[in-house]
């Protein structure tokens, strides 16, 4: 196949006309060429490398790796470096390689990371762990590129043998290790670096990436689906007020402002966590242009889901010349990025209208292995008329969560939820076979009535309910319970869920009818007052141990910052 386009080299940073020749799947031909008279350009639009997403939790989208290539390629995007942490927590080893041969069926460029937390931490139940035996066994991998992000930050700092050695593997075998230090800062974060973690995705304001920019890590700016921190981190001017206002490093940060250093202080744009109803409207494609909308230079944003992750992971990917992977994409302009075509390999992928593939299905079993629940098991007990408790913050597109109290009413010696205040019942149940629950109290949804459960909640994949009363979260949960694992809402005779067979966190079904069924679900808990934009994905991370500030496991409610169980009840 050969062909003269306009091609956007990211090398250079320019747009020019050039000969391409396609052989095998390779670029075998880049030739720059003069247009005229005797030279037409043959393809309509900007020729630009296929999009890569280089954080990205597939299971987090609800459906298999097959599936989501299906949607991706319409958006531009040909590879991905996932990390199968969601199903490694749940079913280990055999679910990292049923990713890996679910992901070989379909023409998309897969790259995995080798999960370096299963658990995340010690302070959870989950279905497997993955010792450092387990992370050599997976680094050996020819699919496997880097060691997952390094969540426990603290067993860094601490010098915890087994973290560590995990860390020398992937140094060993010469892999790139993600990293995972929300708000980590001075002497932690030295220690955190000199173990060679080289990334991180976490980072919520300027002052904290460009710390960590400086001291050598690559910043990811994450625009997922709970997370979206690039408006924030591309704010300009709120960088100068911060900058200003910080003794610690005004000098050094004023000089990157005042020399026109911000935008290298970013290295990539990554998803980390993606909805299934956002995917089906746009991955990178929108990504890059809200980049571009907030003041960033669109080589430059371009560069960041392209050559870049390449680059750094050593992949065949993200740059048109000779001897490259043919992946490319071709797109209308660069303000618009509408995808016309994708090419995987060379062979056209996506057509504009139709993906020229189909998505196999990867096998499932069920791995809930819990007890229907009854209302009593999501009462907690006091003996007096009003107590005092503790209670998780929440906030919309943010995982990060505050510390708060409220007063609560005692009725029958079972301490009641009050949404006037909009605090509401939160619970975590064992799903691996224990049984236990761990009760608290949550701030944020807005609910005023009904509940909702999932069998997605991170890490380690337990069953979390929020809900208004016990017996609609028993009922939500009894339902998940039911579907094998999946989403369910409940309130008053009404119930329906999102079964997820697979895990209890993926679906078979192709992408836009998991997208619809998760709207009708969405739309019930408005219906019902949730306030939330994403309350299915805000209560999953509720689980999130490692991030702070407050979060709760199966074993109880649980201090981010001290990193240590906390009473729910005060005094």
């Amino acid at each position: 196949m050969s062909f003269t386009a306009f091609i956007l080299d990211v090398v250079t940073d320019s747009i020019y006309p050039a000969r391409i020749a396609i052989e095998d799947g390779i670029f075998k031909q880049v030739t720059p060429v003069t247009i005229n008279e005797e030279t037409s350009v043959d393809v309509p639009g900007i020729m630009l490398p296929g999009f890569i997403d280089s954080h990205i939790h597939i299971e987090s989208c609800m459906i298999t790796p097959a599936q989501f290539a299906k949607i991706a390629v319409r958006h531009g995007t040909t590879s991905v470096v996932c990390d199968p942490h969601e199903i490694a927590n749940v079913l280990g080893i055999d679910g990292i390689e049923a990713m890996i041969e679910n992901a070989k069926k379909v023409p998309f460029n897969f790259y995995f990371a080798a999960p370096s937390c299963v658990p995340a931490t010690p302070f959870e139940t989950s279905g497997a762990t993955l010792d450092s035996s387990a992370i050599e066994y997976l680094l050996k991998k020819d699919e496997v590129v880097a060691l997952a992000e390094m969540m426990n930050f603290p067993g860094v700092i601490s010098g915890d043998e087994e973290v560590l050695r995990k860390l020398e593997l992937a140094r060993k075998y010469e892999k790139p290790i993600d990293g995972h230090a929300p708000l980590l800062s001075g002497k932690d974060l030295d220690k955190y670096l000199e173990q060679g973690i080289s990334t991180d995705h976490e980072c919520t304001n300027v002052v904290e990436a460009i710390e960590k920019k400086i001291k050598g890590m690559r910043i990811m700016v994450r625009d997922g689906s709970s997370a979206k921190n690039m408006e924030g981190l591309f704010n300009m001017d709120e960088g100068k007020k911060m900058v200003e206002n910080s003794e610690r490093f005004s000098l050094i940060y004023r000089d990157v402002f005042e020399k026109k250093l911000f935008s290298p202080v970013f290295d990539f744009i990554v998803s980390d966590d993606k909805h299934p109803d956002e995917l089906v409207k746009g991955h990178l494609n929108l990504s890059i242009k809200k980049a571009i909308s907030l003041g960033i230079d669109p080589f430059k944003a371009i560069s960041m889901v392209t050559i870049n992750p390449a680059y750094h992971y050593a992949l065949d990917a993200g740059i048109i010349v000779e001897g490259a992977r043919a992946d490319f994409i071709v797109v209308d302009s660069l303000h618009d990025l509408n995808v016309l075509k994708t090419y995987v390999g060379g062979e056209c992928v996506f057509d504009g209208k139709n993906v020229l593939f189909d998505a196999p299905e990867m096998k499932s079993h069920n791995s809930i292995n819990a007890s229907k629940k009854t209302a009593a098991d999501f009462d907690m007990h006091y003996d007096g008329d009003e107590c005092e408790v503790n209670v998780i913050e929440c906030f919309d597109g943010n995982l990060l969560t505050r510390k708060a109290t409220a007063k609560l009413s005692v009725e029958d010696g079972i301490v009641q939820s009050d949404t006037s205040q909009d605090v509401l019942k939160i619970a975590v149940v064992e799903r691996y076979g224990g049984n236990t629950v761990a009760n608290a109290f949550i701030k944020g949804f807005g609910l005023k009535k009904g509940a909702m459960a999932s069998s997605v909640a991170h890490d380690s994949h337990n069953i979390i309910v929020v809900g208004c009363d016990s017996e609609a979260m028993a009922r939500a949960v009894n339902r998940v319970i039911d579907d094998g694992g999946g989403i369910s809402v409940v309130c008053d005779d009404f119930t329906d869920s999102l079964p997820l067979p697979i895990a209890g966190l993926m679906s078979n079904e192709d992408a836009f009818d998991v997208a619809g069924k998760w709207g009708e679900l969405y739309e019930k808990t408005v219906d019902w007052g949730c306030t939330l934009k994403f309350p299915f994905m805000t209560m999953a991370f509720m689980a999130l141990l490692v991030l702070p500030s407050i979060k709760i496991s199966d074993k109880g409610l649980f201090d981010g910052d001290s990193f240590e169980f906390m009473n729910v009840i005060i005094n």
